[in-house]
């Protein structure tokens, strides 16, 4: 995908000045990585022909984001008469910076043409952020590369799929979703298939395709307690049948029916499969029919490349959450290697746990909810480190699940207050900017 890029500077302002100042936008632009369907700069010229030009220009090639760049002022009109071609199109207007001679300052009144411009941008309904240069500081390069990001996974979005094995896992009312609005706002489409298809899929699987599985997940994973090759080759099979599904229904999340699903009607807990789900075939996974968890998985992965793991909430403290999972975690999130076992819990019989040790450090918590037609995400951000737990009922020795307790950046009372569901999706550092740029994008409230 590409960026759009329009240079602005007035008739009578020094053409030589503009020229250059907007040659090195557009460098500072590409050095983020993006690539530019872009023009000369334009001005207010009475025949109109900069604007012209520039709409042929940006007619050629299609782009997601419009970047308007203000080297100097420029009158309204000339601004408007390009933008209001792409009013579907994420813009970002960009007031560039004067210059410092011998002790005072020259500019070519780049954020007089802004500021007539942020206001008209409102009213006109555009969706776009504001930026601007500061003399002798560095361009906002993070602030333009997040809201790109943004646009980028709005579009990116739009074909993206869900896929469900079953439906309301333990009957949860949390899981549920709006599929008109979901599909209308944000183009996601959430696809159901059973258990029964993935049993039929799974007795026409290659044999041949098992046991290098088999042969590699013993090589790299650390087995605590010794797993039998024939629930290897079980769980294998499974996720070659899900795999061939997902890739003939083009999904991009999964997520099965765990508790009442998988282990109450096959008797084979799924941590195993959404393993090699997530690490052999990329997919975002979360338990338990979270169809809104998946959509946050969703958008993590498309704004920041990160798995975006799913964890629980187990304790609140005064200041720190613990937070765990039950069953797996991507190895995207492991500190060292991946670490499995065997368990039992209660009444349903053990299989393979994975027991990885999550990496500490800076951490974003999030998760998209719905309220009707209405959606929230509920954001956090805080300090992650290891803390020894284990839950009751597992069959002692318990196991010691992945897990974290973060610190959070504001006081826990508050977060508590908003919190929508018992999964929420982690990610890797302050990644609240991007999601605010995504959210006021797609008209999502943020709290």
């Amino acid at each position: 995908m590409k960026v759009g890029f329009v240079g602005f500077g007035e008739i009578n302002s020094p053409s030589e000045l503009i020229n250059e100042k907007c040659r090195k936008a557009r460098e500072e632009i590409e050095s983020l990585g993006y690539t530019l369907v872009t023009t000369g700069p334009v001005t207010d010229d009475a025949a109109g022909k900069d604007v012209a030009r520039a709409l042929s220009d940006l007619g050629k090639d299609d782009f997601e984001v419009l970047i308007i760049c203000l080297a100097g002022w420029i009158p309204s009109h000339a601004v408007i008469a390009i933008t209001s071609n792409y009013v579907q199109k994420p813009m970002l207007l960009w007031g560039l910076a004067g210059d410092m001679e011998d002790g005072r300052i020259v500019t070519a009144a780049a954020q007089a043409g802004t500021t007539a411009l942020r206001k008209v941008f409102s009213d006109l309904g555009y969706r776009f952020r504001y930026v601007y240069n500061i003399i002798g500081k560095p361009s906002p390069l993070v602030k333009i590369a997040n809201f790109i990001k943004a646009g980028f996974a709005e579009k990116s979005l739009t074909q993206a799929k869900v896929g469900m094995m079953g439906f309301r896992d333990m009957k949860l009312y949390n899981t549920l979703y709006e599929g008109m609005s979901l599909k209308r706002d944000y183009g996601i489409d959430v696809e159901f298939f059973e258990m029964l298809e993935m049993q039929q899929e799974m007795e026409g699987i290659d044999k041949s395709q098992i046991e290098p599985l088999i042969r590699k997940i013993r090589a790299e994973w650390h087995f605590v307690k010794p797993v039998d090759d024939g629930f290897l080759s079980r769980g294998i099979s499974y996720y070659l049948a899900i795999r061939k599904m997902a890739a003939t229904n083009r999904l991009n999340a999964i997520s099965l029916k765990d508790v009442d699903g998988m282990k109450k009607l096959l008797n084979f807990p799924p941590a195993f499969i959404f393993m090699l789900l997530a690490d052999e075939a990329g997919f975002c996974t979360i338990p338990e029919n979270d169809v809104m968890g998946s959509v946050t998985q969703l958008i993590v992965k498309q704004l920041t490349g990160q798995c975006g793991a799913y964890f629980e909430f187990y304790e609140f403290f005064e200041e720190s959450v613990l937070m765990g999972v039950p069953d797996y975690v991507p190895a995207e999130v492991v500190e060292g290697k991946v670490k499995v076992t065997s368990a039992a819990f209660g009444g349903i019989s053990g299989g393979l746990l994975n027991i990885s040790d999550v990496k500490p450090g800076k951490m974003t918590l999030l998760r998209l909810s719905n309220t009707g037609t209405t959606y929230t995400m509920h954001v956090v951000t805080g300090t992650a480190k290891p803390r020894r737990w284990e839950e009751a009922g597992w069959q002692q020795p318990a196991p010691q699940l992945p897990s974290f307790e973060i610190t959070l950046d504001k006081p826990v009372a508050d977060f508590a207050d908003n919190i929508s569901g018992q999964h929420y999706i982690a990610v890797y550092g302050d990644q609240t900017d991007l999601l605010r740029d995504f959210c006021y994008l797609k008209n999502i409230n943020v709290v």
